[in-house]
């Protein structure tokens, strides 16, 4: 197929199939999204997961620098960690915690992690929260 004919059909493909960027039940209940994607056949591959799970890191990374002028300021395992955060808790929960970001700010990053550490939050999640808080608490990453 030339890159004419592949552009046509996308186009064709997309008038007739509809774009949807938002998952949706078709005809028959099958959950898709995009242009006609079956999500309950088909799924999506690792690639494909790989390519959303970075524009969320990029989309997570350029909220927290939006609200925090300091986040860009920060070593690269402390923003990773603020990242993580923001990706598992949103920006709106993320910014229940002015305690530990405030700390943040200021560079007091001990204090941070345990206020990090004293929530809901690190009860839920475990590991992680502990993880993620001696990634801010050190600077370094923790496998």
């Amino acid at each position: 197929m030339t890159d004419d004919d592949l552009y046509t059909l996308i186009g064709q493909l997309q008038r007739h199939e509809g774009v949807r960027l938002k998952p949706y039940r078709d005809t028959v209940g099958k959950l898709t999204i995009g242009v006609g994607r079956n999500l309950d056949d088909v799924g999506i591959s690792e690639e494909e997961s790989d390519m959303l799970l970075s524009n969320d890191i990029a989309a997570a990374g350029d909220d927290l620098a939006r609200v925090f002028p300091w986040f860009r300021t920060l070593d690269s395992v402390r923003q990773a960690a603020l990242v993580n955060l923001r990706f598992n808790l949103g920006l709106r929960r993320l910014l229940t915690f002015e305690k530990a970001l405030r700390a943040m700010a200021d560079g007091q990053y001990g204090v941070a992690a345990v206020e990090f550490l004293d929530s809901k939050w690190a009860a839920q999640v475990g590991i992680r929260a502990v993880e993620l808080c001696v990634q801010i608490r050190t600077g370094e990453w923790q496998a």
